[in-house]
């Protein structure tokens, strides 16, 4: 058998996947559209405490804490975490909560703990501190409108409520590579994401902005099961749902400002990330392979030039897809402008998705970790 026809199962179930991303993005809006962002009264909305953990200085992180702060909403406060108190993010913080003495707001020195992934211990002493039952926890790099608590308080009025998770939209930087994951995170990553949601439901949870119960959170112990693990974030999804509580995707879309980084070090963060994957969810990790139509497409005309028309349809299935996704599903203004950039960032992507095979260490805030059985955190020698 010619080396091309193996290829064509690939390309095939790539375009199929293609379509699955088409239906779950229809999906996700039809039921957002049920959400009423400013349904009842002040006595309808529950109060929030807004869980910040902070280290270092992200690109405007002063812009980010203020889309916090300017929540149009009668009652929250915001918690914000630090490891320490030489850490160059705390003057920012001052500098800001000077801005809004009318929002209570309160800074806690956390000190390191006891956990791999110090941030779980952060976001742990600001939870236990919250003086409310509906914890935001979002990260430093985020930015958000003044309408984001009043999407929450609508989505947590059913009691199973325990978890939301937050789609997002990635912000660039001022660099090229950047933006080339900007668009890959906007059209690749969040396509995965509705297309679990619509397999399987929300059984986990996506990082940079979550909301859950206090009382949720205490009885899946804290951080204490996922402290140790670098997908953190959706493990704790995943017991929630596990304990009995529904989770959902949120109808409120944040913007992730994912900063510049140059073209070594943003290669090194992406075999990082699929190689958490590979070691979390092998399943997913291998699975991905039919998320790249595009690559599939290119093999197959460099070995088969006269196989076009089906290369040729692999990119309009894959460009079809982005377009729900980015476009429709997360307005996102970067891919109209820069739709010729996805082939290339599809190409990066797959060959990051290949190395990640290779290895099975992590480089996590300045310490070198092994990966073990759902992303644990393993000090390495």
């Amino acid at each position: 058998m010619a080396f091309h026809m193996l290829l064509y199962p690939f390309l095939a179930g790539a375009v199929v996947y293609c379509v699955m991303v088409m239906v779950a993005a229809r999906r996700y809006l039809k039921d957002r559209r049920g959400t009423p962002l400013n349904a009842g009264g002040a006595a309808a909305l529950p109060p929030f405490s807004i869980l910040k953990p902070l280290r270092g200085l992200d690109d405007g992180l002063d812009e980010n804490l203020r889309s916090f702060f300017r929540q149009d909403y009668p009652e929250f406060e915001i918690l914000l975490g630090i490891d320490e108190p030489g850490d160059p993010a705390l003057a920012v913080v001052e500098r800001v909560r000077k801005e809004f003495p009318e929002v209570p707001s309160r800074v806690l020195v956390t000190g390191e703990g006891a956990y791999a992934n110090p941030k779980d211990h952060s976001l742990e002493c600001m939870a236990k501190a919250a003086a409310h039952e509906l914890l935001v926890m979002s990260d430093s790099d985020i930015r958000v409108s003044p309408d984001m608590l009043r999407t929450f308080a609508a989505e947590f009025r059913p009691e199973k409520m325990g978890c939301i998770t937050c789609p997002y939209r990635a912000v660039p930087g001022k660099s090229f590579w950047s933006r080339l994951e900007a668009i890959g995170m906007n059209t690749e990553f969040m396509s995965g994401i509705l297309v679990a949601r619509m397999l399987e439901g929300m059984k986990f949870g996506v990082g940079p902005t979550m909301v859950m119960r206090k009382e949720a959170l205490e009885k899946i112990g804290w951080f204490s099961r996922v402290g140790d693990s670098y997908i953190d974030d959706f493990l704790l999804g995943k017991y929630t749902a596990d304990a009995g509580y529904d989770t959902e995707l949120s109808a409120y879309v944040i913007e992730h400002r994912i900063g510049g980084e140059p073209f070594l070090k943003n290669v090194k963060h992406r075999v990082m990330w699929q190689r958490g994957t590979r070691f979390s969810r092998p399943a997913g990790y291998f699975g991905q392979l039919f998320t790249y139509p595009i690559p599939i497409a290119l093999i197959l005309l460099a070995v088969s030039p006269a196989s076009w028309p089906l290369a040729a349809g692999a990119f309009a299935f894959r460009y079809a897809a982005a377009i729900a996704t980015a476009v429709t599903a997360l307005r996102d203004p970067l891919f109209p402008s820069r739709w010729w950039l996805l082939p290339l960032q599809d190409v990066l992507a797959f060959l990051s998705w290949a190395a990640a095979f290779f290895g099975n260490t992590i480089i996590w805030r300045g310490r070198r970790f092994r990966l073990g059985e759902e992303g644990r955190l393993i000090p390495a020698k």
